[in-house]
């Protein structure tokens, strides 16, 4: 099943106007205002971005953050010193996520916790009957992405992937206009990143962690690791730089490029890729760091389709976000969601300013289908959120094994290939293994 824009039956409450008001206000937050307005009590799991969601959902109405959640005593103190100035009720300060969900009083576990934390947590919270915000992207490994859609079935509940521009409005009416053919058959999209991100160099010697910080329970689900220092100026920090080590992160593919891979999937309505190639490497530093800094994916879908990502960690030379291309034109899409319209000959033809991504506009999706009793009726319900993350996986899969992988158009997993297959699940320290 793609992501065709009619299966968002909210589109049809909510009409886009031209107007900048209508394009701020967002499909999400229309929706929500016609949701019962019961109060919907949330705990926050993780407070590095974690802090910034906790800030945008004590703005929405009838919503109670409860509790503020990170195994670092010291973040969690300033987290909540800064988010309890803007609720009507001070959040409970916790470093074990469990807490939150032993209070039946919660009805939502917000996770942006590291990426092996993702899943798990997520997985133990349906359990527990609550409905989940997973920041993206919304696994580790494919196999857990696949083991989400069961839970969140399995126990009915809301799981959306923190992929805010899918409540964009601007973002929306762009996906339309694609959809309609605005430049008529899409066959291709391009996405890039770029940023300027530091070595990572290993000190020799060995070292303790500090005593706020509880680097047991910050591991979790991933077998254990020794606690290691790295050299000054660089190195392993709990709060980011995990994202460059396969034990625990997905590199800058996982951490910034399923936002645009989400948009070009969306845009180019498909679903899994038949191939997968990656090139790339560890280009501008010779250091600790296991993931690329230089990576270009490309994913070719049936039909004549092809998705190219192109992902530089080390240079900020100026590129696009997400430009779509068609056999009548180009579609250039913005950040905030504003886009260009060009014709064959690139004369433009249309723009659009928008001006917001949709973050409020996503948190209000979430708390709606918590107060519809509607699971499926969210902008980037899981199964959505699973096939953006997959096409990441297999992206870094096909990195890993230095080989191009033939997937399964309706599964999307790989076909012919033990050595890459190997790492579509991971291995779990015991007790932690995620079952749903």
């Amino acid at each position: 099943m793609t992501d065709s824009l009619d299966r968002r039956q909210f589109l049809g409450q909510t009409a886009l106007a031209g107007s900048a008001a209508t394009i701020a206000l967002g499909a999400g937050a229309a929706f929500a205002n016609k949701a019962p307005q019961r109060k919907v009590v949330i705990g926050i799991m993780g407070l590095s971005r974690g802090l910034g969601l906790a800030r945008g959902f004590a703005r929405q109405p009838g919503c109670e953050i409860k509790y503020l959640c990170d195994v670092d005593q010291n973040r969690a103190a300033s987290a909540a010193s800064q988010v309890n100035k803007v609720t009507e009720k001070d959040a409970k300060v916790v470093y074990d996520f469990r807490r939150i969900l032993d209070d039946p009083e919660v009805d939502a576990l917000v996770c942006a916790a590291p990426n092996h934390w993702h899943a798990p947590a997520t997985i133990m919270a349906c359990v527990k009957g609550k409905h989940v915000y997973v920041e993206k992207p919304c696994s580790h490994n494919p196999g857990e992405g696949e083991l989400m859609i069961a839970a969140a079935r399995k126990y009915k509940k809301a799981v959306q992937m923190g992929s805010q521009r899918r409540s964009g409005a601007g973002t929306i009416e762009a996906m339309r206009e694609l959809h309609n053919g605005v430049i008529g058959r899409v066959y291709l999209s391009k996405s890039w990143y770029r940023n300027v991100r530091p070595a990572v160099n290993r000190a020799d010697e060995k070292q303790r962690p500090p005593a706020t910080f509880d680097y047991e329970l910050w591991q979790g689900p991933a077998p254990r690791v020794a606690y290691r220092p790295y050299k000054k100026g660089s190195g392993f920090d709990p709060h980011y730089n995990w994202h460059w080590f396969w034990h625990w992160g997905n590199g800058e593919l996982g951490n910034n490029g399923v936002h645009t891979l989400d948009l070009s999937r969306w845009g180019l309505n498909v679903d899994y890729p038949i191939r997968v190639t990656s090139s790339g490497g560890r280009y501008h530093f010779k250091d600790d760091q296991q993931t690329p800094d230089t990576h270009t994916v490309c994913f070719e879908f049936e039909g004549g389709r092809q998705i190219v990502w192109d992902g530089l960690s080390c240079n900020r030379h100026r590129a696009g976000f997400v430009e779509f291309y068609g056999d009548g034109g180009t579609l250039a899409l913005q950040q905030d969601g504003s886009y260009t319209v060009y014709d064959k000959k690139d004369k433009v033809v249309k723009q659009k300013k928008a001006g917001s991504r949709g973050d409020a506009e996503h948190m209000a999706d979430f708390l709606a289908a918590i107060r519809n009793d509607t699971p499926l009726k969210l902008n980037a319900e899981i199964e959505t959120g699973h096939k953006s993350t997959l096409l990441c996986h297999l992206g870094n899969i096909a990195h890993r094994t230095g080989r191009s992988l033939a997937c399964s158009a309706k599964t999307g997993r790989i076909l012919g290939d033990e050595k890459a297959m190997a790492l579509w699940r991971r291995d779990y320290e015991k007790g932690w293994e995620p079952t749903v």
